[in-house]
């Protein structure tokens, strides 16, 4: 009877490019622009990033298109977004029956807090430059910043398992 073993090594690998993006865009437009410049397709999904958190869940959008050609999938995500909490006031006053909505915001990369949107793309060995997918998309109007991100340096990497 062979023996196999696994190396939980390969595992760590980090097999994407991860691209920051600055914009006032809202995401389907972004989506739109990227769409043209990269003649790609990214479609919304219905799976969206959920992240559970110490104020609550929140959900973050997702567009997503897997290119076939070169195996290679393209992640859109948000990465900002709104909780919204409702707390009940305890001290008993005129305004008693009143509810409180304490809205949070909240970050799928809290290290990455200035960034709108990222671009992740995976299964990229050599078949992708990621500089000029950067350089491309500078491009578009309305994008006042993208650079990569140093994955490195990414300390909420769960976050990004989808």
């Amino acid at each position: 009877m062979a023996i196999h073993k696994l190396n939980f090594g390969e595992f760590d690998e980090i097999d994407y490019h991860l691209i920051a993006i600055h914009t006032s865009l809202e995401d389907y437009r972004l989506a739109y622009f990227i769409n043209q410049k990269l003649s790609i397709n990214l479609g919304k999904s219905k799976d969206e990033v959920q992240i559970n958190i110490k104020e609550g869940e929140t959900a973050f959008s997702r567009f997503y298109y897997y290119d076939l050609e070169h195996a290679v999938s393209w992640n859109l995500i948000q990465n900002k977004n709104e909780v919204a909490q409702q707390k009940i006031d305890p001290v008993q006053n005129l305004f008693s029956n009143t509810k409180l909505e304490i809205s949070t915001r909240v970050y799928l990369l809290p290290e990455f807090k200035k960034a709108d949107y990222f671009l992740k793309i995976e299964n990229t060995e050599d078949t992708m430059n990621a500089t000029k997918i950067r350089t491309i998309l500078n491009t578009i109007d309305n994008i006042s910043a993208v650079y990569i991100v140093d994955t490195s340096k990414i300390k909420s990497k769960n976050n990004l398992i989808f």
